[in-house]
């Protein structure tokens, strides 16, 4: 299993890194300001234009350190990927199911199916831990919508079918999402889910999220040997991570809205944490930013049991769990993958 380690995040743009010997030197301006073992990190990412020496990036790529580049709003450019050591009958497998429709539909329904009873579960949580201070009825309305939605998803004979049920009970969902805020109501209203841009400071922290999040399900999917470019559910496209993005759907509810919820409801983000563009979009400064990333790497260290496996793991290892047992259903080990269904 892979060891959890550090994640080291460059928040700041004019921040250039570079190789020395087998430390990360980040510098500005040409002076060094910081410096950190290469070998006590499993990926860094890093904000804005100014880039990594090639030594760095090769370096990487032979250690599989994930090396990823976003701009400074958080919006993902680039990935440094190495030789692929990926097994290649695994992937002859991967690649076949995805062209198979029945087989393509059983893997995109379980990774919908885990979505769903995940989303449902972070409703009856908050009904569950504040019911006093959220409206109930409409949380349970809502809820049974949802736990219908699930036999939607079971019953579905194709992809499409099965995207149709995703996008309505995803909807459904964010509609009672605003209820989930508890705290700072002014400073964070949520009216929907919209990006590119973001409107407002909810949605630019969710975004983060997901993009952080899809990042990490590239880099589990990696290490087992799939390829994260080939998935079941989003179909082909040039560039996009289509695999990573099946995989993160059982993680977005329980892991990346949760967390946005806590930094709201326990205060350890604000409205001075954001700026609006002339364009209307909202973006996180690099205050904000480095308190969103500090507290993201804490949740990552937190444990929880997986309820497939019945193990302690840390959150940051359950979509390399998760990765590890969609190749194990892609050999022939599992009769069916099984997805994260969180309670």
């Amino acid at each position: 299993m892979k060891k959890l380690l550090n994640t080291l995040f460059v928040v700041t743009a004019d921040r250039y890194l570079s190789l020395d010997g087998e430390n990360v030197v980040v510098s500005a301006e040409g002076e060094e300001i910081g410096r950190v073992p290469l070998h006590n990190l499993e990926a860094i990412v890093t904000f804005g234009y100014t880039g990594a020496s090639p030594a760095l990036m090769g370096a990487c790529a032979k250690r599989n350190v994930a090396l990823s580049f976003l701009s400074r709003n958080g919006k993902f450019l680039a990935r440094v990927v190495g030789e692929v050591r990926g097994n290649v009958t695994l992937r002859r497998v991967q690649y076949r199911t995805a062209d198979d429709p029945v087989r393509s539909t059983q893997i995109a329904g379980n990774f919908v199916f885990g979505k769903i009873f995940n989303a449902r579960w972070v409703l009856e949580r908050t009904i569950r831990d504040y019911s006093q201070r959220v409206d109930v009825d409409w949380l349970r309305a809502k809820s049974r919508f949802l736990r219908n939605a699930l036999d939607g998803v079971r019953s579905a004979r194709d992809v499409p079918e099965i995207l149709g049920i995703e996008g309505e009970a995803a909807s459904v969902y964010f509609s009672v999402f605003d209820n989930l805020i508890l705290q700072q109501k002014e400073a964070f209203p949520f009216r929907g889910r919209n990006r590119r841009p973001p409107l407002d400071n909810v949605n630019a922290m969710l975004s983060f999220a997901y993009t952080l999040l899809a990042g990490t399900c590239a880099s589990a999917l990696e290490m087992v040997g799939l390829d994260p470019y080939v998935g079941f559910l989003h179909q082909d496209r040039p560039g996009r991570i289509s695999l990573a993005l099946d995989l993160m759907e059982e993680f977005r509810s329980v892991f990346a809205d949760r967390f946005v919820l806590s930094l709201i409801n326990r205060r350890m983000v604000s409205g001075s944490d954001f700026y609006e563009k002339e364009n209307g979009s909202i973006l996180m400064t690099d205050e904000g930013r480095k308190a969103f990333l500090s507290a993201w790497q804490t949740r990552k260290q937190e444990t929880i049991v997986h309820p497939f496996l019945n193990e302690k793991v840390e959150w940051g290892m359950v979509p390399y769990v998760q990765a590890m047992l969609l190749a194990r259903f892609l050999r022939g080990d599992l009769d069916a993958y099984p997805p994260f269904l969180w309670k």
